[in-house]
């Protein structure tokens, strides 16, 4: 008799079913997993067997195969242990075969015979709601599983014992409920900020329109603290792109207690991360830094101290808003709509351009500086930004500032005007100005005669590249929705092409 019980096999934030398949057949002694299964996987074996036992049920003194087809796929993790043991317990007669044929099964074992929590419990619930299945999975996953939708059997047991209980009647297994997490207290909020106030206004735009940021100052300018304060007016996430962020955490083990959040990501790597580390890979191509931070922010500090192939290889990304990880035998495809804020110093030593400041190096010091960040990178930053040292003025006697909660009531009108104007033209799936096509933009952009004619000198004179034009115009749309202006005009264009000056004179340095 050959037992079967559906699992999944994960392929980028994708469930592959998998049908695990375990025969008890007389012949040598002992369990053999085939099906092109990984070290986590073979060492299921020795878990399953001391589980069964720790359970109360002995194993035959009986050939044991397991299957795990298609026999092509490879299979990772430790997620396989539930199904393989269920599978065994079915072939026993210790559980009723019929009852495991509606269900996907997750779950890894402990030695005691309770279940442990696996990664990716959120994506494996929706596979098996597209197989009209229920899902079992550990008991700490089940919050993380039930938002996949009412409808879905979801047990989430947190023992053997437990869920051989449940299929006999002896015991009911309660549905989780899905569990949120909840918000920070005391966020950073840009009133903490004194001085800076340029900076603040290219931030509040970044924010209402989802633009490229990168600030360029001294140490001790304030370039961290308002990137920090960045989430603090981002407008929450709505409900479907909530789902879309948690796949991606789930898949990466990053949901702890299995709680969703509204908030939107803010990622913050360390200069040495590796490429692997920042757009996804290793052997089991996890998601990166950059999937992580989809639908929020990846805030680079220190930019120039990235490796430059690191740097790199976020241009494919922010212009398809995916990170393609292909291997020889493996090909997997993340999700990574991010929002990218960058901050750096002018040069090495920090201060040049300070009055009363001269390098040691000259003018060389900046320019093989910031020679590291590629022009093709930066000219995928539609806002760049001069953050100068703050004055004493400021900070002996600040001026009242502006608090993250009036700044983000701004923000989300903007962007509810978006989401309005991309609705009506069909184009629902685009959410804010930095993400519209080009097309797109000379439709909804379109500026009067007088900024027209401004564009079209400040292109000539800059020499601005395709892209660099169309992300002026998507700046400057972004600056007449604050406005609530319908048009785009001469002072919004203005606007916009102060922010590409920063970024003009560093390739000219370079």
């Amino acid at each position: 008799m050959v037992a079967r019980v559906q699992t999944v096999a994960f392929q980028g934030i994708e469930g592959v079913p998998v049908d695990v398949q375990v025969m008890v057949a007389p012949g040598r002694v002992g369990m053999q997993i085939v099906g092109l299964p990984d070290k986590a996987v073979a060492e299921s074996r020795e878990r399953v067997q001391a589980a069964l036992h720790a359970s109360g049920l002995a194993l035959p003194a009986k050939k044991v195969t397991v299957n795990l087809a298609p026999a092509d796929l490879p299979k990772e993790g430790s997620h396989f242990d539930l199904a393989i043991a269920l599978g065994l317990m079915a072939a026993l007669g210790a559980i009723p075969a019929d009852a495991l044929s509606a269900y996907v099964v997750i779950g890894e074992l402990n030695l005691d015979g309770t279940i442990a929590a696996v990664a990716g419990a959120l994506p494996a619930a929706i596979s098996a709601h597209a197989l009209d299945r229920g899902l079992i999975c550990p008991a700490d996953s089940g919050a993380e599983a039930a938002w996949a939708g009412a409808e879905i059997d979801i047990l989430a047991p947190r023992s053997l014992i437990g869920l051989a209980n449940h299929f006999r009647g002896t015991q009911v297994l309660s549905r989780p409920v899905p569990a949120i997490r909840a918000p920070a207290a005391n966020l950073p909020d840009l009133a903490d900020i004194k001085g800076q106030e340029s900076a603040k206004r290219a931030l509040e735009v970044a924010a209402a329109g989802n633009h490229n940021l990168l600030m360029v100052g001294p140490p001790g300018s304030g370039k961290s603290m308002l990137a920090a304060r960045l989430p603090s007016i981002l407008p929450p996430l709505s409900p479907a792109e909530l789902l879309d962020v948690s796949m991606i955490h789930s898949v990466a083990g990053q949901l702890p207690g299995g709680k969703l959040s509204d908030r939107r990501p803010f990622r913050t790597p360390h200069h040495s991360a590796t490429m692997a580390a920042m757009v996804g890979g290793g052997l089991r191509a996890r998601p990166g830094e950059a999937s992580l931070a989809h639908h929020g922010v990846l805030f680079l500090d220190e930019f120039p101290e990235f490796s430059p192939q690191v740097l790199d290889a976020l241009r494919q990304p922010l212009e398809t808003a995916e990170c393609v990880i292909a291997r020889a035998n493996h090909r997997v495809s993340y999700p990574a709509a991010f929002q990218l804020v960058a901050a750096m110093n002018p040069c090495r030593c920090g201060m040049a351009g300070e009055p009363g400041h001269t390098c040691a190096r000259g003018p060389r010091c900046a320019a093989d500086y910031q020679a590291r960040i590629s022009g093709p990178l930066l000219d995928r930053i539609d806002i760049r930004i001069d953050v100068p040292a703050v004055a004493a003025a400021d900070l002996l006697r600040p001026t009242p500032a502006e608090t993250s909660a009036t700044v983000a009531a701004r923000v989300a009108e903007a962007r509810h005007l978006q989401e309005d104007r991309f609705r009506a033209l069909g184009a629902g799936r685009v959410t804010s100005n930095a993400r519209c096509s080009s097309a797109l933009i000379e439709t909804i952009a379109e500026p009067d005669p007088g900024a027209l004619q401004l564009l079209r000198d400040a292109a000539e004179k800059m020499r601005l590249s395709a892209r660099a034009y169309h992300r002026v115009l998507k700046v400057a749309r972004t600056l007449a929705d604050l406005d609530a202006c319908t048009t785009v005009g001469r002072i919004h264009i203005a606007e916009a092409i102060s922010y590409r000056i920063v970024g003009e004179r560093m390739p000219a340095a370079a």
